[in-house]
């Protein structure tokens, strides 16, 4: 009986010990079963097409946009790719510029927003999730700057001795990165020389930071404007003055003239010299070798040295300049014989001096004679310059056409009646001798 008991015992040992191996087998597998579950509900977010590159002015707002789906428990960031800076987390902004928030739409979409960008906002920026392993994107902001010249690297105005070479430099910075054109500000021609050759070509306007011009000439002398553009509203110029520098030239367009005594008479020199000369008009006499005017006697000819002319009552003198040239200017009123003689047109400057030589003499007119060729015309140009000399607006100008032509016409007809006069005259005596 006991024996019976025993076995009894370890019989049921066994089953209970197998049936807990079956009912965890069977906990196993359902516990498997419900994970496969689980994971076939809730699947793996992922991303809803790319990030587009974007490209905006400066000043303007930016957004960048990123769709995600089956996001279920994980969250989206956005964050700077350059330096792993966290901007945003979900829709909670976690950076200190105030610049930037974030918009949350439909549950998928996250866009990050820039307010009034700015050229240090330029780059890429990622947007990512948090899941195991990570997922991510990247979209990239180019930022568009306007062209600015940078002062500091560009050059100001310059002066430079005439032959010798100059280059203008005009920098500019911006996004996309500026064209710089020069362009003359009086409209005229760009003159440039190939270094090592005489040939001189002409444009317009010429493109590139630099400008080099070889062995200038005065009529290079002027204002050139660079120009910064980029497509970016509003393009931006600087202004460089170019001088070029050499000894004053004169020249006298008439120099010889001729007129009748009580008129205005005018003489003129032309005048080109930088920088700016001191002009003036001097009378009688030889001018010495340096220039010098006194009114102490010339040791070595024995004659009383030029006479300084001033502004006055007796003289009107004027000078007219633009740019490099100009034009000296002397009114003789009341013209008589001490007026006859020589006169200089002086121009000095640094770097030189200069002078023009005129003879001014009295054309007589006699009733009965008639004027040489030589005299008529000297005493038309005597007369033409007084004119000009007495007319300093363009409003008197018909005025004194009008004179001058009539003033001529008369002393034409006058020496005209003076030659039949003569003739009738010979005439008339010749009949009486034929008479007699």
């Amino acid at each position: 009986m006991a024996t019976i008991c025993r076995v009894f015992a370890v019989w049921i040992t066994l089953s209970v010990a197998y049936l807990m191996h079956e009912l965890q087998a069977s906990s196993s597998a359902t516990s498997s079963q419900q994970d496969a579950n689980l994971q076939g509900v809730e699947p793996e977010p992922e991303f809803e097409g790319t990030i587009a590159n974007v490209t905006f002015p400066a000043g303007r707002e930016a957004l960048l946009t990123c769709s995600v789906k089956n996001l279920g428990r994980y969250k989206v960031g956005w964050l700077r790719a350059s330096d792993q800076t966290v901007l945003a987390l979900q829709g909670r902004v976690v950076t200190h510029n105030n610049r930037i928030s974030v918009v949350h739409e439909d549950m998928h979409t996250w866009r990050l927003r820039i307010k009034q960008i700015r050229e240090s906002d330029k780059g890429c920026y990622m947007c990512q999730i948090n899941s195991s392993p990570m997922k991510k994107q990247i979209g990239c902001i180019d930022v568009q700057v306007p062209p600015d010249i940078i002062n500091e690297e560009s050059s100001a105005d310059i002066a430079v001795q005439e032959g010798e070479d100059a280059s203008l430099t005009c920098r500019a910075t911006g996004n996309p990165i500026p064209r710089v054109t020069w362009r003359r500000e009086d409209g005229e021609m760009i003159l440039i020389r190939k270094a090592g050759s005489r040939e001189v070509s002409k444009a317009d306007s010429y493109n590139g930071t630099s400008l080099k011009l070889s062995r200038l000439e005065r009529r290079q002398m002027g204002a050139y404007f660079c120009i910064a553009s980029n497509d970016v509203p509003p393009a931006v110029s600087k202004r460089v003055s170019l001088s070029v520098h050499f000894a004053p030239s004169v020249r006298a367009p008439s120099q010889l003239l001729g007129a009748p005594l009580g008129s205005d008479v005018q003489l003129e020199c032309q005048v080109e010299a930088s920088p700016a000369p001191v002009s003036y008009w001097l009378k009688g006499g030889r001018m010495p070798p340096n220039g010098f005017t006194g009114s102490t006697t010339s040791l070595e000819s024995g004659q009383p040295r030029p006479e300084m002319l001033l502004d006055g009552p007796k003289y009107g003198i004027t000078e007219q300049r633009s740019g490099y040239r100009g034009v000296m200017r002397l009114v003789v009123r009341a013209f008589s014989h001490t007026d006859v003689g020589t006169y200089h047109c002086v121009s000095t400057n640094s770097l030189g001096r200069a002078e023009g030589t005129l003879r001014l003499y009295e054309i007589k007119i006699h009733p009965g004679s008639v004027a040489s060729e030589d005299e008529q015309a000297n005493f038309i140009g005597g007369l033409a310059e007084a004119a000009r000399g007495r007319g300093n607006s363009s409003a008197n100008l018909p005025q004194m056409m009008i004179s001058n032509t009539t003033f001529l016409l008369m002393t034409t007809l006058w020496m005209y009646a003076a030659s039949s006069l003569f003739s009738v005259t010979t005439t008339f005596t010749s009949l009486r001798i034929l008479q007699s």
